[in-house]
């Protein structure tokens, strides 16, 4: 067992690295839309955990990881892994059925929800006044979003609320995550999503999926930015963050993500962005910016800015 770290506010540096993270992540979408052109999305699903294993095998092997299961870490990475099958199934499912634009946005608030998750099962991490607030704003720009899918089609609303429901299973996860990864190293926990999330992916693909696919340069771009930049690397970095920072304080400064999503959604997918989803953008991105306590961001913005002479 490692021995449990305290947790505290964002340090400058480890803002600047999940901003950094926040950077790739807001490509994920992207990604997973050009994949879907040549793959079904249980089958993209396993080809990105196949990858993003084959990615943290090589991390573990540089850092020496005790990769042992011991009896007691099982049901935690069941619980991880059940989540994570869940949380991916919904999404490239719901990104199937609406836009990467949309996706990307309502991605964008799990900041909200793991707040909320973590004010009722992580010590010190507390659902204020002001986070409450944020939690209402940010839920009024996905009404606005909602809306808009009315006057679309049924089916971008059956894939906007498919990606709600991932979000909210991501929240959880990223919680949980943070509280195990005091006692479970942080490989085990991510290798030990990706087994069980393949071999769940794998039945489930050969059983329910009947559409044709072909191995293309763009699937393979697309699986290996989701499955090395993002499950690998993006992944390691995520849990880092988690095991010594507030969850909340760390979910937030992906607040930046959606912006840059729409705008990538829209010179590379052609997702020409309408008033109401930035109407919804801007409200969701304010009530994460809520959540975030902002003295303490603007302090941290004042210390990443270059000194002037």
């Amino acid at each position: 067992m490692e021995r449990r770290d305290e947790r505290g506010p964002l340090t400058t540096g480890g803002a600047a690295f999940a901003l950094a993270l926040t950077g790739l992540w807001s490509g994920l979408s992207i990604a997973i839309k050009f994949g879907l052109e040549d793959a079904p999305p249980l089958r993209l699903g396993w080809f990105r955990f196949v990858t993003g294993a084959a990615t943290v095998l090589a991390w573990a092997w540089w850092v020496k990881a005790d990769l042992r299961v011991r009896r007691a870490e099982v049901p935690v990475l069941a619980v991880v892994g059940t989540l994570f099958c869940l949380e991916l199934g919904t999404m490239n499912i719901g990104l199937d059925r609406t836009s990467a634009s949309h996706g990307a946005v309502l991605i964008s608030t799990f900041p909200v929800w793991v707040a909320l998750f973590a004010h009722f099962q992580v010590p010190g991490d507390r659902l204020s006044l002001r986070k409450l607030a944020g939690t209402l704003v940010a839920y009024s720009g996905i009404v606005v979003i909602f809306v808009q899918c009315l006057a679309l089609s049924v089916e971008m609303l059956v894939g906007d609320a498919l990606m709600l429901v991932s979000v909210l299973i991501l929240a959880e996860h990223q919680v949980y995550s943070a509280r195990a990864a005091a006692s479970v190293h942080i490989a085990k926990l991510i290798l030990g999503r990706f087994a069980f999330g393949t071999a769940v992916f794998v039945v489930l693909s050969v059983l329910v999926e009947r559409d044709p696919w072909s191995w293309t340069p763009l699937l393979g771009i697309s699986v290996f930015y989701q499955g090395v930049v993002i499950a690998g690397f993006g992944f390691i970095g995520n849990l880092w963050l988690l095991k010594r920072f507030f969850p909340s304080q760390v979910a937030v400064l992906s607040l930046l993500g959606p912006t840059a999503s729409i705008l990538l959604a829209w010179a590379l997918l052609d997702e020409r962005p309408t008033r109401l989803l930035w109407a919804g953008t801007a409200l969701v991105t304010t009530g994460a910016l809520l959540v975030q306590r902002l003295p303490d961001l603007s302090r941290a913005l004042r210390r990443w800015s270059p000194q002037r002479p």
